[in-house]
């Protein structure tokens, strides 16, 4: 079938192309960034349409705006604690931003930029950097004790201190690879089995049976996409608060 011209680009969806142009041709948007400025403006409409009635009884959009608050600084006080106040507005913006990108992306003609390790790494480097500006904050060069494991003999340290260092610093490339391998996998599949309805659908009767079948396997595909969609986020917007317990307690 490929050689009838209908092969498959899983990756082709991924590329990136101009959404308009800045400054003559010196800053081009992308489709990327223009998903990005529309889930940032999702987060925004979400607290400001739902905050505005202050009804004593909530209505729908209220109510989700005032779970989505609650939810959000239960995560940050019961992870970091009682510190985990300061840090909420960080937390609720990353978990919402990545949430609405995610979910973005599972809608026709749109673009998953969250499936782009550029982005996923751009977002793990301002968590890796914050938690430890706040380490070295709060803790000086008390920080760097962290790397040195209690109770080790002396004779260790210095086959143990490397680990403790790269295994921080592997904080990076999980938070990074995990978002971007997981977005990535869900929308290859969902172009897989798409093109598979496709081929199949018009190479005659007789493959209509299995069409359908790639068609129901699709429907499921989105409806898991939203799931992972929704736990990505958590997942990313967890491990934040715990590598902020970590800089705040420093243990």
């Amino acid at each position: 079938m490929a050689a009838e011209g209908h092969a498959i680009d899983a990756l082709g969806q991924f590329q990136l192309h101009t959404a308009g142009s800045f400054i003559g041709a010196a800053v081009n948007f992308t489709q990327a960034n223009l998903m990005m400025v529309l889930a940032a403006g999702l987060t925004l409409a979400m607290l400001h349409f739902g905050a505005r009635p202050k009804a004593v009884v909530p209505g729908r959009l209220q109510a989700l705006a005032e779970l989505s608050y609650t939810f959000i600084h239960d995560m940050c006080t019961d992870q970091i604690g009682e510190a985990g106040k300061r840090f909420f507005p960080l937390v609720f913006a990353l978990f919402f931003f990545i949430l609405f990108g995610n979910m973005i992306g599972v809608w026709p003609y749109a673009f998953t930029f969250t499936s782009h390790i550029a982005t996923t790494l751009a977002l793990a480097t301002l968590v890796m950097v914050l938690t430890t500006a706040v380490a070295l904050r709060l803790h000086g060069w008390k920080f760097f004790s962290y790397f040195v494991p209690a109770g080790v003999p002396k004779l260790l340290l210095p086959l143990l201190v490397p680990i403790e260092i790269l295994s921080y610093l592997s904080r990076l490339i999980s938070l990074s690879v995990r978002l971007f391998a997981n977005m990535m996998a869900g929308h290859v599949m969902l172009e897989v089995f798409g093109a598979f309805i496709v081929m199949l659908g018009t190479a005659g009767v007789i493959f209509w049976a299995p069409a359908g079948l790639s068609f129901a396997v699709n429907v499921a595909l989105i409806g898991f996409e939203f799931l992972v969609a929704v736990l990505q986020a958590y997942v990313f917007a967890v491990l934040t608060c715990i590598y902020l317990h970590d800089a705040v307690h420093l243990h």
